[in-house]
């Protein structure tokens, strides 16, 4: 759909420069996605892996893909030839199909349409989980039962909620230390 060179802005790499590439197609459906442009995947065209990777290898050697849901593609063609030319490659996904590509970060973000496989829950490195209501702090303690021990554990308001709920997060997490919180700080930053 679209790729850029900007600071990432959530989770655990927050604050570093990264490539994104934004992969079209997504049928998760979140109410309140902030990318529901990316949902389709026929409006935008096919590009090829090698134009992408070239792209990408102008600007950083941390590449995060991203979307609509990256993972509703076979990931492994792409990331085998970014780690051929020596990338990074982070994802950020709801986990919901098959876990494809090789990944050094896999940030799951779970959604409650559409649950994610196994495979996904055992591999992550982080579980970020968005924060739109009182409920959904319930379903991020079924989502963190289900990572490895060594996954980190983010609650992050949803964009439009963020003034309600940033100071319920804050009380949670200070009751719950085992979480932390992530903000979306490229839209404070006014940047992509």
């Amino acid at each position: 759909m679209e790729e850029f060179y900007t600071i990432q802005g959530e989770g655990f790499h927050k604050g570093t420069a990264a490539y994104f590439i934004r992969v079209g197609g997504c049928d998760v459906g979140c109410h309140w996605c902030d990318v529901k442009e990316s949902w389709n995947p026929d409006i935008h065209p096919p590009t090829s892996i090698e134009a992408i990777a070239d792209n990408a290898e102008k600007y950083s050697k941390t590449i995060v893909i991203t979307g609509g849901e990256p993972l509703t593609w076979d990931m492994g063609p792409l990331t085998s030839l970014l780690k051929r030319k020596g990338m990074k490659t982070h994802i950020e996904t709801s986990g919901a199909y098959k876990l494809t590509g090789t990944w050094d970060w896999i940030c799951l973000s779970p959604k409650k349409l559409k649950l994610p496989t196994k495979e996904v829950y055992d591999n992550a490195h982080e579980l970020k989980v968005i924060i739109y209501n009182k409920d959904d702090f319930k379903f991020a303690e079924e989502q963190a039962a289900k990572v490895n021990d060594d996954c980190i554990l983010y609650l992050q308001p949803e964009w439009s909620k963020r003034d309600k709920m940033i100071p319920e997060i804050v009380d949670y997490v200070m009751a719950n230390p085992q979480w932390m919180v992530s903000l979306q700080t490229h839209k404070y930053l006014n940047i992509p």
